[in-house]
């Protein structure tokens, strides 16, 4: 294929992004209006009872339970306390807040875990915390640490508050009714593409910062954290690996040898490639590596007389998305929602799902998963194109053309080789003693993007052009938003309030308990990041397994599905980075992720359904009773 032609593919390309990306549209005032309606709506109307008690809890929750502590404890108010009683008394409110209510999870707290809590502390109090709880007898602890959170969940309502606690409760109260008319509004803007979805995700901030929930500085803070720069610096190597044509050797690797490279074929090894390797690697990298080569493919199927296939685009670059979403339950590993619910679970039951444990009870989703992820994709997009024989031809004439590996490709594999090892080195190493600063995998990401410029791999034009930093930015509104649901307690009462109403149905117990708990959580997940998906509605599912089948597999297999079920944001592209990241190709609309989302929602929880009653029920868990 002449070199002609492929500058005639690229001049094509930039025409058909240009049409469908939604950065070029204008704000559509006629569907915009109903989102402010009805955040106006949230904010104006008097809120629930409801939502004045998690109000209340959220904002004076701590300090009642401290309280009640001290006076249990030391028979003193927290004005004359101890330094070392106070902490005893901080560190039992926040053991209780995470349902860790026995003795022996106490006295495993250390300094870091009392930092990660926002506690002060000093290594002298913290032992004598440690000598004076375990000087109690463990049924007193649990006792008091129980009645603590009787004093929370059960005695603290807003009624009953004097006027100076109103005034404080009223604050927390005003936050969740915030967080709530933000989630109506944000939805609402990205289910309808209404503006364009960078802009919601300044309005999110601006939201915010007018309603008086966050102050001017904290605001401009909020937009930048370690999933931000991760999802930036991903896109920043996947420019590198672009330039230097990396991309096309990957993907030659990986389709050179099918017989007929058929959509078909090529769609389903991405799938059976990307979705156990997610188990393993961050999903992040995997969509940033990805993304390029299903637009290679997509830019060489081009015929010499007729535009590109659009559809054939959307559903390359949707496949990848998918894929990495499907893969992140396999292992602990895939993400951060699978340690959560093992933390979780080892707190508050004491019970300890092993790593190689939890793979042989997950990968088996993985793997029902990706020929029924192939499935929906199939039927779900219906590209004119079907053969991508013209694309391996062309890409192997590319190829042919760059001749062997030069330096700037040896470069850029080595770097990101280097990336790679710290994403998988920088927490355990740093726990170990090994690496004197922990890093985070953000860091990791930015620093590999300096590398390729230190390097002369790039340079900064490279990323201003090859890099959507409207992504970045998208990204980083749906982390606050995600934030915001939880830190403000919309998260906790838009789950507490569908299990209570849930429970008159008889969904409180067995399998109908676990069914909840998947699609209570794969509907938060669709809206906030997986880890605060599941830390919102985990506790809650899993007190309620305790209470009616204490002591039985349904405590492991709640934290299990629930992890599992906060993978399943399929529909937003603010659900999960894969998503945000493929809607950087500017083949996609907030609609598409629904055609393929809602099916896959669907029967990803029914098939983790059908796989706890008939593989993990008939296995059993550990020797612990059945139900």
């Amino acid at each position: 294929m002449s070199q002609t032609g492929a500058k005639r593919r690229d001049g094509a390309m930039s025409e058909s992004e240009q049409k469908a990306v939604g950065y070029d549209k204008y704000i559509d005032w006629k569907v915009f209006i109903f989102p402010v309606l009805l955040l106006f709506c949230i904010l104006l109307l008097p809120p629930m009872q409801g939502m004045r008690d998690v109000g209340t809890e959220y904002s004076l929750g701590p300090r009642v339970v401290v309280e009640y502590l001290a006076q249990r404890l030391f028979d003193k108010p927290t004005a004359d306390l101890d330094q070392w009683e106070m902490l005893t008394c901080q560190m039992m409110e926040q053991s209780m807040r995470s349902g860790a209510m026995d003795r022996d999870r106490f006295l495993k707290r250390d300094v870091k875990w009392c930092g990660k809590n926002g506690i002060s502390v000093d290594r002298v109090n913290l032992v004598r915390a440690r000598e004076y709880v375990q000087g109690m007898d463990a049924e007193a602890y649990k006792s008091a640490i129980v009645a603590g959170a009787g004093q929370r969940y059960d005695q603290l309502k807003y009624r009953d508050l004097s006027e100076a606690d109103r005034k404080i409760a009223d604050k927390g109260v005003w936050k969740l009714q915030v967080a709530l008319g933000m989630m109506v509004f944000t939805v609402g803007c990205f289910l309808t593409g209404c503006i364009p979805l960078p802009a919601v995700a300044f309005c999110i901030g601006l939201l915010l910062t007018f309603t008086g929930v966050v102050t001017r500085q904290e605001v401009a803070s909020l937009y930048w954290s370690d999933a931000c720069w991760f999802i930036m610096g991903s896109l920043m190597f996947a420019a590198a690996f672009v330039k230097t044509g990396v991309d096309k050797r990957i993907c030659l690797l990986l389709f050179n040898k099918l017989a007929k490279p058929s959509v078909a074929a090529i769609t389903l090894v991405m799938i059976a490639v990307i979705a156990p390797a997610a188990s393993f690697i961050s999903d992040h990298a995997l969509a940033a590596i990805f993304l390029p080569i299903a637009i290679i493919l997509h830019r060489g199927s081009q015929s010499e007389s007729g535009p590109l296939d659009m559809e054939l685009g959307k559903m390359l670059v949707i496949t990848v998305a998918m894929a990495c979403n499907i893969g992140g339950f396999g292992s602990p590993s895939g993400g951060a929602r699978n340690v959560i619910m093992m933390t979780y679970l080892e707190d508050m039951f004491g019970i300890d799902i092993g790593y190689f444990t939890w793979v042989t009870y997950a990968m088996p989703f993985v793997l029902i998963m990706v020929p029924l992820t192939w499935f929906v994709v199939q039927k779900r997009f219906r590209p004119a194109t079907r053969d991508l024989s013209p694309a391996m031809v062309y890409l192997k004439e590319d190829i042919e053309r760059m001749g062997k590996w030069n330096r700037e490709q040896i470069l850029a594999v080595a770097i990101f080789v280097v990336m790679v090892w710290f994403w998988f080195t920088e927490k355990s190493f740093f726990n170990l003693g090994i690496y004197p600063v922990r890093l985070g995998i953000g860091v990791v990401a930015v620093a590999g993007a300096v590398a390729y410029i230190l390097a002369g791999v790039v340079n900064w034009r490279d990323y201003q052009e090859r890099v959507d930093w409207g992504v970045v930015w998208l990204y980083a509104g749906a982390i606050i938003f995600g934030k915001v649901l939880d830190e403000s307690g919309a998260a906790y009462f838009l789950a507490r309030s569908a299990v209570n109403g849930l429970a008159h149905f008889g969904m409180d117990a067995g399998l109908p308990l676990l069914g909840l708990a998947t699609v209570l959580t794969g509907g938060l997940t669709q809206i906030m990041a997986d880890g605060p998906a599941a830390a919102s509605v985990g506790p809650i599912t899993l007190n309620m397994a305790g209470i009616v089948h204490p002591g039985t597999v349904m405590l492991p297999f709640t934290a299990m599905a629930t992890a599992a079920a906060s993978s399943f944001a399929y529909c937003l592209v603010i659900g999960t980075p894969p998503n945000a990241i493929v809607y950087a190709s500017g083949y996609l609309e907030p609609k598409d992720y629904l055609r393929v989302g809602v099916p896959m929602w669907i029967i990803a929880n029914v098939v983790l359904l059908l796989m706890i009653g008939g593989y993990w029920v008939f296995r059993g868990f550990g020797g612990l009773p059945g139900i």
